[in-house]
């Protein structure tokens, strides 16, 4: 989006050049051309359209990005131990929301729904294509994606921490990389 503005400006600076120095004809052109040219970036960079939650009529479910079947749904457990086992692991898993991105919804954890204790998963969403509330936390949830491990750096961790809304203390006290259980989510779905 940074681009857009730099050849706007680019554009508008063309505009302001003295009379003297560009013919007229050639003036009116610049301006003709930065016209289209603003009107091309609206609709390539603001028209983005937004993903907006789909309610079940039949259960009362909503579904956050793509809808889906709830079919073989892993237990949380279930999930960490086949991660644990081999790297990837594709379908769906139930669980406890514990944590929501409080800037945008644009993350999530996870944790067992019956015990709300174990390893929690850190979920983001496919291609940040899509967001959750911020008041999920507590929420009963099923997942469709992709669970896989992946090292977390230091400075990720502390953001994630910031958008949580954790304390300067706690932020700060994170010092190390974490090996961490993650999944990308292309759809959640809200069991009312």
């Amino acid at each position: 989006m940074s681009c857009a503005y730099i050849l706007l400006a680019l554009l508008l600076y063309i505009n302001c050049l003295k009379p003297s120095i560009i013919t007229i004809k050639s003036l009116f052109m610049t301006r003709i051309f930065s016209l289209i040219f603003c009107l091309a970036m609206f609709i390539a960079f603001g028209c983005k359209p937004k993903v907006e939650p789909k309610v079940d009529e039949a259960t009362g479910n909503t579904f956050f990005g793509a809808e889906f079947e709830e079919s073989n749904v892993m237990k949380h457990a279930d999930l960490v131990a086949q991660v644990q086992a081999q790297d990837t692991v594709v379908g769906q898993v139930s669980g406890l929301v514990t944590g929501v991105c409080q800037a945008k919804g644009c993350w999530i954890t996870l944790a067992d729904k019956n015990t709300k204790e174990g390893e929690e998963f850190f979920v983001k969403f496919k291609d940040y294509g899509f967001f959750v509330p911020l008041d999920m936390g507590g929420k009963e949830v099923t997942l469709s994606g992709k669970a896989y491990k992946e090292i977390t750096s230091v400075d990720e961790l502390r953001h994630y921490a910031e958008d949580e809304g954790k304390s300067e203390e706690e932020i700060a006290a994170i010092t190390e990389p974490m090996e961490e259980l993650k999944f990308m989510a292309d759809g959640v779905l809200l069991k009312e």
